[in-house]
């Protein structure tokens, strides 16, 4: 995705018995991307993804700036964070911490200023505002007095002393310099749903209508009313746990790229369809998954489910 289009430039679908399993499926399908743009002439300036090992390395290896979603990181800090029994006190500040994540990829422009920003929550989590480095001196909110003295961590605890370890760990300290700001949700759910078993092919060509209406309905306006009011909704998101938020309400999704589908079925393939179906073939098919497994006969598969509800059951 040209992030600063919105527009998904190209997909790439990879099956794990492609790559020898599912850990290198993310490479695979990146490595593709990569070398389709490379051989229409895009430079890459720089990509966002998430914190894969596998990732990391083949950037470093090919001199390609990374950045990380700042939604992977706040997800992997939460993890570690909820882990510690005596941080109480920071699951409640849990909404708070996660606000100043993404604060700190929205704001800070270099890397020695989100390094800045970063640690100065270790001691905003004190209470304390002003901080050592001069390129983030003091907090930039209005100052607060608050009644309730457990709501700020203690100086030199022990919670405090744990929340410092996970907060300035040398990979989360290393990953707040690279963190980005979120990339948008697909429509890849609504096109071929999880529940659901597709072939290779099917699911390709769900990809592709999902990216075809997510490129014609990116950058949809927000909703107003007669009166040119804004419109929202209220929704309960389910990370939120029962927090309800609102959320901008888009104009209503267009389908043109419907037309121009059928309008390319009628107009070429149909009257030639010799090319397409050469494309079609050209196209490199994996295995199914299940055909790495043996097939036994229908009446084995009928009999080992007989036998299973037919055995005496033990007593406790």
């Amino acid at each position: 995705m040209d992030m600063h289009s919105n527009t998904i430039v190209d997909l790439q679908l990879v099956q794990s018995n492609e790559v020898g399993g599912s850990y290198h499926m993310e490479k695979e399908g990146l490595k593709r991307c990569l070398d389709l743009l490379e051989s229409n002439g895009v430079e890459v300036d720089y990509i966002v993804t998430d914190r894969h090992p596998q990732i990391q390395k083949y950037f470093r290896e090919h001199s390609i700036t990374q950045f990380y979603n700042v939604w992977h990181f706040d997800e992997g800090l939460s993890k570690k964070l909820t882990k510690n029994k005596e941080c109480g006190l920071m699951r409640k500040g849990q909404r708070s911490i996660r606000n100043h994540v993404y604060w700190c990829a929205e704001c800070a422009t270099s890397g020695p200023e989100k390094v800045a920003k970063w640690t100065s929550l270790v001691n905003h989590l004190q209470n304390v505002r002003t901080h050592d480095n001069p390129i983030f001196p003091k907090c930039e909110h209005p100052l607060t007095e608050s009644k309730d003295p457990n709501k700020w961590f203690q100086r030199g605890s022990l919670a405090i002393h744990k929340i410092e370890k996970v907060l300035c760990n040398k990979r989360v300290w290393r990953s707040s310099v690279m963190i980005f700001r979120h990339l948008p949700c697909s429509l890849i759910l609504r096109f071929a749903p999880k529940n659901v078993v597709f072939p290779f092919m099917g699911i390709s060509c769900r990809l592709y209508l999902a990216l075809l209406h997510h490129n014609e309905n990116a950058n949809r306006e927000q909703a107003t009313t007669s009166t040119g009011k804004m419109v929202y909704k209220m929704v309960f998101p389910k990370s939120k746990k029962g927090e309800c938020i609102a959320r901008a309400l888009k104009t209503d999704p267009t389908y043109n790229y419907v037309d121009e589908l059928l309008k390319l079925v009628f107009d070429e393939v149909i009257m030639d369809p010799s090319p397409f179906v050469d494309e079609m073939k050209a196209i490199p098919i994996p295995t199914p998954l299940c055909a790495e497994y043996d097939r036994p006969s229908k009446e084995e598969a009928i009999a080992h489910h007989v036998s299973r509800f037919n055995q005496e059951g033990v007593g406790s």
